[in-house]
């Protein structure tokens, strides 16, 4: 069994963007899966990119967005909404809405997602 405690979760940001990481590499032994929570301020974007080896479902919590897909294509995404990536799948995200956009992203297997953002720390610390 694993507990991981909230002085545990670091957050990870760029502007506009900060990402809690509830369950990563840095804080847990699972070899199965990441779990980060994720809010984008109004108009704050997550840049197109893509996870060569891992599958990414994101769950939208609150808010209003646009998914950013391959080819310039968007998509709307709201709060309710669910989507699936698959390994390679072209992504991202746009705060379309007037207040912050949040989603959880579950990533498998396992990415350590530091090196995607420009600070870190941990909360409590």
């Amino acid at each position: 069994m694993e507990l991981i405690r909230r002085d545990d979760i670091a957050v990870f940001e760029n502007p506009g963007v900060r990402s809690q990481q509830l369950l990563y590499p840095g804080n847990s032994r699972s070899a199965r899966v990441t779990i980060t929570r994720v809010s984008l301020q109004p108009g704050a974007v997550n840049k197109r990119h893509a996870h060569a080896t891992s599958e990414q479902v994101w769950v939208a919590l609150a808010g209003s967005a646009r998914l950013l897909l391959a080819n310039d294509a968007t998509m709307p995404f709201a709060g309710g909404d669910i989507v699936r990536f698959e390994e390679g799948d072209v992504h991202g995200l746009e705060n379309t809405g007037s207040s912050p956009f949040e989603y959880l992203a579950v990533t498998s297997p396992p990415l350590d997602f530091r090196a995607a953002y420009a600070t870190a720390s941990k909360p409590g610390r």
